[in-house]
């Protein structure tokens, strides 16, 4: 049984590492879209290569992050935290002195497999380290600090941009690595799961991997035609299946399919894609939109995004308060809506608009329909499947959360119309970002209504989330495994 208390020097250098560490993946996950405008101008990159900037990322990310947490279970939490760290740091580092989109491209893809291995890392060590009286505390210090990191990024981004310059958006991860690493390995302690068995379904996961690449190449590329394009969306949706086979033959899957016989669980991870999609389209946008139409600089521009992470940090729980009297069906739906009537205000944001009318009025809608909705989600995620197998659900969750908002920075400019040199165009893409906004608020309008038919109200004694503060807009909190199956 953990013993290490909240209260002591060594519980404050646990939480420290471990708020250092998920800071790092989402910090970098909030702040590149601020500094797109100025890599495009300094690396002479066209659009399908600042797509590529985030979704390299997310790639590896979303198609990892399952196998990272095994890992962690099997070869130590400690271990492939740090391995985690170091990896991203190092992939950091490369980014930051990339001399074209090409090697940027390829350093983010690296830097998304070292925060696959970190970020389930971060919570698991808390949940194995400290006393079962203090594990709740900790976790909302945790979940509170991260939320606070993702607040600030967006801010310290444009800063970095506007100051030093973009790279140090990236290079600014190296000398939190070198906090982090000492610290972990000198007042952590090592943890595993003396439970964990068989082979790890690598298959699995590079399949996974693959498919997603494929089909995002597939997207971003379908503006220029010609075979190469054909060929990667056929290959892609063969790995797809490819995965879907593997992953129903394999003893031990990554994603093991009957977790989809709760219709429940189906839903809301339906109501999951849809709702990241129109967000992880709409933060690659809006930032754009902000600098390369109004006039913001970045600084500026990550400073407006701020209202919509902060209502989520204060608001979150007793949202989730909420959720657990009225049940997640209500709070499902008109989440959904709420942040589809932030979207489509934010029309009205075109060259001469004012922050105060136009910008932060729909920011805030946007931000109270996402603390009306992530709580719920999460809640619901968990009571739709046995408490033993709330830690994979909430991965499952997560994962699927990313890989929407990567098919939705892929497919947006396409739907748009967006030309590869639209965010050179500031009447062009401004004409665009308008369609893309009603390609969202589409998203999240089907959202509400999966949820409103199909949600109910989770059995009285399933899991309830942990992380009951979270600041995160690309993706919801990953919850770990109860304490029931760990303790017991």
């Amino acid at each position: 049984m953990p013993d290490v208390r909240l209260a002591s020097p060594q519980g404050k250098w646990i939480l420290l590492t471990t708020v250092l560490g998920s800071s790092m993946a989402m910090l970098d996950s909030t702040v590149v879209n601020v500094a797109l405008p100025r890599i495009g101008r300094d690396l002479d990159a066209n659009l399908s290569a600042l797509q590529w900037t985030v979704n390299a990322y997310m790639v590896t990310l979303a198609g990892l992050i399952l196998l990272g947490g095994a890992l962690g279970d099997r070869y130590g939490r400690r271990k492939v935290f740090v391995v985690g760290v170091v990896w991203f740091a190092l992939a950091s580092l490369l980014c930051g002195i990339a001399p074209n989109a090409g090697v940027l491209i390829a350093a983010r893809a690296l830097q998304g497999v070292g925060g696959a291995l970190l970020t389930p890392g971060s919570l698991a060590l808390i949940q194995a380290s400290f006393h079962p009286d203090d594990r709740g505390r900790a976790v909302g210090l945790w979940s509170g600090f991260g939320g606070i990191g993702a607040a600030v990024g967006p801010f310290v981004g444009g800063w970095l941009v506007d100051g030093p310059g973009w790279r140090w958006v990236f290079l600014l991860n190296v000398p939190l690595a070198l906090v982090c690493v000492p610290v972990a390995l000198r007042h952590v302690p090592e943890s595993g799961d003396q439970r964990a068995h068989g082979r790890f379904d690598v298959l699995g996961a590079v399949l996974g991997a693959l498919a997603l690449a494929l089909v995002t190449y597939a997207l971003i590329e379908a503006g220029e035609g010609g075979l190469v394009v054909v060929v990667s969306a056929v290959a892609g949706l063969a790995a797809a299946v490819a995965f879907v086979v593997v992953e129903r033959r394999r003893p031990d899957p990554m994603m093991p399919p009957d977790i989809f016989a709760s219709r429940q669980f189906t839903a809301v991870n339906l109501v999951t894609l849809c709702v990241y999609a129109a967000l992880g389209g709409f933060f690659f946008l809006a930032a754009l939109q902000l600098q390369v139409v109004v006039g913001y600089s970045a600084l500026a521009a990550g400073t407006a995004l701020l209202p919509t992470t902060v209502l989520m940090l204060l608001l979150s729980a007793r949202s989730g308060e909420l959720a657990d009297r009225i049940g997640p069906r209500i709070p499902l739906t008109v989440g959904p809506l709420l942040c589809a009537a932030g979207m489509l205000m934010m029309l009205r944001v075109g060259p001469g608009a004012s922050y105060v009318a136009d910008v932060l009025p729909a920011l805030v809608v946007l931000g109270l329909g996402l603390v009306t909705l992530v709580a719920p989600l999460t809640a619901t995620v968990l009571g739709s499947v046995s408490v033993v197998r709330a830690g994979l659900a909430s991965g499952i969750n997560n994962a699927a959360a990313r890989a929407a908002g990567l098919m939705a920075v892929a497919a947006l400019p396409l739907l748009a119309g967006m030309g590869e040199e639209a965010y050179r165009e500031p009447a062009a893409f401004d004409t665009a970002f308008g369609k893309a906004m009603g390609w969202c608020a589409g998203a999240l309008v089907v959202g509400a209504v999966i949820a409103a038919a199909v949600v109910r109200r989770p059995p009285p004694d399933c899991k309830r989330p942990e992380c009951l503060r979270h600041g995160g807009v690309t993706a919801p909190p990953l919850e770990g495994e109860p304490v029931r199956k760990r303790l017991g």
